[in-house]
């Protein structure tokens, strides 16, 4: 392959990674795709920084450095993923189903913030924390004792699973919006990135 036309192809590698990569999936990272070096082998796996953010409606970049703690512990298992409908008023998974050991289990707060709700919306009670820049995340169905207003440190305890959410186990709705848009939790607990192949250096 001629050298311009490989590094064309290098150039346009994070536009079709990032358009492969959605829906984003919580399981392995993929291999990523391989690009041969100049003696004919292959290359390591890096992530795709800022130019290949992932978009899905309404789901907004992925975070490059996931820096929060997982709101329940042990790491829970992903029961259902972050699925947002391709328009707002459609119907759609807004966030993620995190299972939990039993009903009881206590929720803690992902990152440092400000409780900004506690309430029942529907029939289900709901806390939010605002975590500032924008962000905010909400649990359901969760009863707390915390009042709107409370200051919460990463990993502080903000109130309990009861049942009423998955039909056939325990667990909790996590939501995080950026803004008026909801966006996919996983990306700040884990990384999300897309993956790709770059020759080694010799």
């Amino acid at each position: 392959m001629k050298p311009s036309v490989l590094l064309a192809a290098v150039l346009l590698l994070p536009a079709s990674v990032a358009s492969a990569a959605a829906p984003l999936s919580h399981g392995p990272q993929p291999a990523g795709l391989e690009i041969p070096t100049a003696a004919g082998g292959m290359g390591a796996a890096v992530h795709v920084g800022a130019a290949a953010e992932v978009r899905a409606a309404g789901a907004g970049p992925v975070a490059a450095e996931p820096s929060w703690q997982w709101p329940l512990a042990p790491r829970p298992q992903v029961l259902r993923d972050f699925d947002p409908p391709p328009k707002p008023w459609l119907s759609g998974h807004r966030g993620v189903d995190l299972g939990a050991v039993s009903d009881g289990v206590q929720v803690a707060s992902p990152e440092a913030g400000t409780v900004s709700f506690v309430g029942v919306v529907v029939d289900r009670p709901v806390i939010t924390v605002d975590h500032g820049n924008g962000l905010r995340s909400s649990f359901e169905p969760v009863e707390s004792t915390l009042a709107a207003g409370s200051p919460v440190a990463a990993g502080q305890a903000i109130g309990t699973i009861v049942a009423g959410h998955c039909p056939a186990a325990s667990c909790v709705h996590w939501g995080v919006r950026r803004g008026d848009d909801y966006v996919n939790p996983l990306q700040f607990v884990m990384d999300l990135r897309p993956s790709i192949l770059l020759p080694l250096t010799r």
